[in-house]
């Protein structure tokens, strides 16, 4: 029988993920909150011969391939089909939308951004999953990784305290340098200022998308913050107007003055990314770039010869008071619907998925940081993630308060424009503080 539609209102949010265009999620989304899926569903149906169908509803472009090839294994170890749709990047919560409307929710689907995902979660599409991983199977992970899955208690998503994913892949944010540009990947620099100036000796040249500019200000606050301060900034506990964040966003300033900005501008736009991307791994007019570990993914489907570059931390801040923590995210993984017909067999479904062997094939072929603690420590990450992995554990680990999208585009906004020295820091500081007040 179904239960009155409950109406669960998402703001609008600009989808600026790194090498996938931007899209618009719809302002208000009604999900049905009946007891299991129904209707034409193709999810969670037996066949004639009543083996279990399971629906994986994912995300990612990039691991389409390897995730259908591990759903074909599962089937013939277990006998339990899976189904994998992939909907691509562009449409993927448009389609999900549809279909929760529709109350035709995927049996298992990927968890993309916290304010994203937080109207399903609220709406019960999502197991919690704290109980299940009590024991054996959280042993299995790293437990930085799991603490980036957890929703702590008064989190500013409205998100029940507890875990509603699971991942086997940790995203992390660091720069790629080129080899050409002399930097050892065994001896990189320090601080900023020698990163600097090793670009300059060279003319070479550094990048990065406005739409990532929030991830690489964070990264370099944590020279001057705490994680439980950084937190309160976005939770709208403490301001941006303080000396810790002017030190942060002169960052920017710094690189411009050093010449070492690639056209003395930060691209912007949909496709920001993918161009800065572009001109590191194919075109090669830029030596250095703030990225993700998702652009390894990049690198190997589109210049699979160019492998001479290596990843490593944002450099220290000269002046920092704290050691230099990167910014870590929830990477790959899924979520398992409770409402589905064969929740048992969907949580089974993800759990194989995390297991070692599976997420080795995930490292290998997609490029990935793995979320395994015995992965992490055996030493067979590939070379140009081993200086993203050495920042999984010291990551910033901030489950109770996520930046609001309108914070994001200040942050992006105010530094294309600090670079083209249109504003002050104080005036940038000041219309990031402007969008907090009003995403509060």
């Amino acid at each position: 029988m179904r239960t009155q539609p409950t109406a669960v209102h998402v703001r609008p949010r600009h989808r600026r993920a790194p090498a996938v265009a931007g899209f618009m999620l719809v302002a208000a989304l009604l999900l049905n909150g009946c007891g299991s899926s129904s209707g034409d569903n193709s999810a969670g149906q037996d066949d004639s011969d009543g083996q279990v169908e399971l629906l994986f509803f994912n995300q990612s472009r990039g691991q389409e391939e390897t995730l259908t090839a591990l759903a074909a294994d599962y089937e013939e170890q277990t006998g339990v089909s899976v189904t994998i749709e992939s909907p691509g990047p562009g449409n993927y919560l448009q389609d999900l939308q549809s279909r929760a409307q529709a109350d035709r929710m995927p049996d298992l689907y990927s968890a993309t951004d916290p304010f994203e995902m937080a109207p399903y979660f609220n709406a019960g599409w999502a197991m919690e999953l704290t109980s299940e991983l009590d024991g054996e199977w959280e042993e299995t992970f790293s437990p930085a990784a799991v603490d980036l899955w957890r929703f702590a208690d008064g989190n500013n998503l409205g998100v029940p305290e507890g875990i509603y994913s699971v991942h086997w892949e940790t995203a992390l944010y660091a720069m790629l340098v080129a080899e050409s540009t002399g930097i050892s990947p065994d001896a990189p620099p320090e601080t900023m200022s020698e990163f600097t100036a090793r670009l300059s000796e060279e003319d070479a040249q550094f990048s990065v998308a406005a739409s990532l500019t929030p991830r690489l200000l964070m990264s370099y606050a944590s020279n001057f913050m705490t994680d439980e301060e950084l937190e309160a900034t976005l939770a709208g506990d403490a301001g941006w107007e303080t000396d810790a964040w002017r030190d942060t966003f002169q960052l920017l300033i710094d690189l411009r003055d050093a010449g070492v900005i690639a056209s003395d501008e930060i691209p912007g736009g949909t496709e920001d990314n993918p161009g800065v991307e572009q001109s590191f791994f194919n075109v090669r007019d830029v030596e250095a770039i703030f990225d993700g570990t998702f652009g390894i993914g990049v690198q190997r489907a589109t210049a699979p010869e160019f492998t001479e570059y290596f990843s490593t931390g944002v450099p220290a801040a000269d002046n920092g008071t704290h050691e230099p923590r990167a910014v870590a995210r929830r990477g790959r993984g899924a979520v398992v619907n409770p409402k589905g017909e064969h929740p048992e067999e969907a949580l089974a479904f993800a759990r194989w998925l995390t297991e070692p062997e599976q997420q080795q094939v995930f490292s290998d072929e997609v490029g990935m940081i793995p979320t395994s603690a015995e992965l992490l420590d055996s030493g067979s990450i590939s070379p140009e993630l081993e200086g993203f992995a050495a920042l999984a554990e010291d990551a910033q680990v901030l489950p109770g308060a996520f930046m609001a999208a309108d914070v994001e585009d200040a942050i992006a906004r105010a530094s294309q424009s600090l670079v083209l020295g249109e504003i002050s820091v104080e005036e940038a500081l000041a219309q990031v503080q402007a969008a907090q007040d009003q995403s509060s």
